[in-house]
């Protein structure tokens, strides 16, 4: 007697399949395999390969074939279906994982909401829609203090092959996070009229953001920041409310860019040097702290965004230097006149003196 598989559970697992976007055909291989896991654990060790399962698609109705031959012991059908069912949920959720992995893995690089579901030691299990994500104590700003059913954005940094499978990893502390905030923000970033060619960022401090503009007339700067800050505030909303953001405008000389990766500095004059990558900058002395800033956060986060080694200098050292320099050389100067003089009286003395002998020969020969 062939066993009969309800059709009411075929079109419940279909219906599955379809919900959580599975194809079908997953589903009934996944019905064979636990049929014939259940004939051999029920009716003795046989070469399985020798062994088939079909399944009718419409009813329901499972046989067992050896060698194209129906072998199905009789009242099978109930064994079958209860050893089947733990085997078919597991492999529904096996492949229900590889598929929202599969979605995800298109979606590294973006922005999603989601919300704290709860900590797993230093780590943080997030509920971001479809499935769960994991934000590692290394992907968390230490300012922010979270709690449960908390809702924020996050970055899907990647795709983490752990102990427990694959795990979607999550961040709070990626710089990309503030250039897809202001892409979700900024209509001009979305559609490429203003482009973020650089971002500098110490999570839940400061973060420094270098744009340009591809079309003639947009300002990108101002477009950023929006009118009375909105967009920028916005932004900084998102990453809680404490960490500052500087926007300046990307230039492709360097001791110009420099000047503006120094902002709120001002009057700041630049000289590089290609050649070690490095450069000078000389600040006001009233505008040296603004430069430099809180425990040489400015100036360290001006250096990643540039790419150089910024050297802050004051312009009253500067002054004092090139004073020196004078001196120096005014000193020089009147050494070498004062060596001059005394060789020229030597020259003078000596000529004197030989003046004299021919004074004396003449004399000699008139006697």
């Amino acid at each position: 007697m062939p066993a009969i598989v309800r059709s009411e559970f075929s079109l419940a697992l279909n219906q599955v399949a379809t919900e959580r976007g599975i194809n079908p055909e997953v589903v009934l291989e996944t019905i064979k395999v636990a049929i014939l896991a259940a004939y051999r654990k029920d009716y003795g060790e046989q070469e399985l390969d020798q062994l088939d399962v079909f399944i009718n698609p419409d009813t329901g109705e499972a046989k067992v074939l050896k060698d194209k031959k129906d072998v199905t012991p009789p009242g099978f059908g109930r064994i079958a279906a209860q050893t089947a069912k733990q085997v078919i949920l597991q492999r529904i959720r096996e492949a229900e994982k590889k598929a929202i992995i599969a979605d995800y893995s298109t979606k590294v690089g973006n922005i999603v909401n989601g919300m704290v579901l709860r900590f797993d030691g230093p780590n943080i299990v997030v509920d971001i829609g479809r499935t769960e994500g994991v934000m590692p104590i290394q992907e968390q700003v230490p300012p922010e203090h979270y709690r449960l059913n908390q809702r924020l954005s996050f970055y899907i940094k990647g795709i983490q092959q752990t102990i427990r499978g694959e795990e979607i990893i999550v961040s709070r502390a990626h710089k990309e996070l503030v250039a897809a905030l202001f892409k979700r923000e900024v209509p001009e970033v979305a559609n490429g009229a203003v482009m973020i060619k650089e971002i500098a960022r110490e999570p839940g401090n400061r973060t420094k953001i270098a744009v340009s503009s591809s079309q003639s007339g947009v300002d990108p700067v101002g477009s950023c920041v929006g009118q009375k800050g909105i967009r920028v505030q916005a932004v900084i909303n998102e990453l809680g409310g404490t960490e500052k953001i500087d926007i300046i405008q990307w230039n492709d000389t360097s001791d110009m860019f420099i000047r503006a990766a120094l902002s709120p500095a001002k009057d700041i004059e630049v000289i590089i040097n290609e050649k070690s990558k490095t450069a000078s900058a000389f600040v006001p002395d009233d505008q040296l702290s603004l430069a430099i800033g809180k425990d040489g956060q400015n100036v360290r986060l001006a250096a990643k965004l540039t790419g150089w080694k910024i050297d802050i200098k004051s312009k009253s050292e500067k002054t004092k230097s090139n004073k020196l320099e004078v001196s120096g050389k005014k000193l020089t100067d009147k050494k070498t006149t004062t060596k001059e003089k005394k060789e020229s009286g030597t020259q003078k003395k000596k000529s004197t003196d030989a003046g004299k002998k021919n004074d004396k020969k003449k004399a000699l020969v008139i006697t």
